[in-house]
């Protein structure tokens, strides 16, 4: 194996915009809301994605691996926020506790935004979210996405669009209860943070070439998404807005790299 810069595809959606922030470029009368780096055969457990955003995103459940359908993993996700016009914001959980008896008749009338706590946002803030919390994305937003690598999404509201919701799935897996405050950091992105250590993946933010204590836990292949300058793997040279899969953290030069992202699965029984 060899390190090499992961292909981006890019993903039309009804919220996206047809101007991204740099480096990124839409299509022409193309509305791009999330730009993906679908997972390599070496780390298939995780993926990584830049989300850009216009108008809200649906109020959304995923199950944990226990709940999701055969087949299918469940779906822990975390939030790095790059970029966040004045008034931008992010549902995550409910202001107070919720049953779902309560939660479906808020969904069913449109109710359940206003349930919802919604977290004030600028560049930084860092947010984890594990299977069964239920969330929402306002406008106005460039984030990055770090998740498991799974599709399964149950729809709880979506503001009318002409799109299925999935009232029964999502009440038996979410979780009607305030976000637990502790798994949000605010301005993470000013230098090196260690953001996720499992269960399901580790995240690290490092500010240039990482130190000892990280490098100590990152031990085989692993995702490097430069967020400012770029790294360098095997003479090739992968710029901020890239995602590269490394071979070990030690084939990374990180000479002209300011800020990056590093993510690795978690394997059971693999520390």
């Amino acid at each position: 194996m060899s390190g090499r810069a992961l292909s981006p595809r890019a993903v039309a959606k009804v919220w996206g915009r047809e101007r991204l922030p740099a480096p990124f470029a839409a299509p022409e009368g193309e509305r791009i809301g999330e730009i993906w780096f679908d997972p390599p055969r070496e780390l298939p457990e995780i993926l990584a994605k830049y989300l850009f955003t216009s108008e809200k995103l649906s109020v959304q459940v995923h199950p944990d691996d226990a709940h999701a359908p055969p087949g299918a993993r469940g779906k822990d996700e975390c939030w790095l926020v790059l970029d966040a016009e004045p008034g931008a914001s992010l549902a995550i959980g409910f202001d107070r506790p919720v049953t779902g008896e309560a939660m479906r008749a808020a969904a069913l009338d449109g109710s359940i935004e206003r349930l919802l706590a919604w977290h004030a946002v600028s560049a930084g803030d860092f947010f984890y979210l594990p299977a069964g919390t239920v969330h929402a994305i306002g406008p106005g937003l460039s984030l990055v996405e770090i998740q498991q690598n799974s599709d399964v999404t149950y729809r709880l509201y979506d503001y009318g669009r002409p799109r299925a919701l999935h009232l029964d799935q999502a009440i038996a897996v979410a979780r009607g209860e305030p976000y637990d405050s502790t798994r949000h950091r605010r301005h993470a992105g000013g230098g090196a943070a260690a953001l996720v250590e499992g269960p399901h993946f580790r995240l690290d933010r490092v500010a240039g070439a990482p130190g000892a204590e990280v490098a100590a836990r990152y031990d085989g292949p692993l995702l490097v998404m430069p967020l400012d300058g770029g790294v360098v793997l095997d003479e090739a040279y992968v710029a901020a807005g890239g995602c590269a899969l490394a071979e070990r953290l030690e084939a990374v030069d990180f000479a002209r790299c300011h800020a990056a992202l590093l993510a690795q699965p978690v394997r059971r029984g693999v520390p």
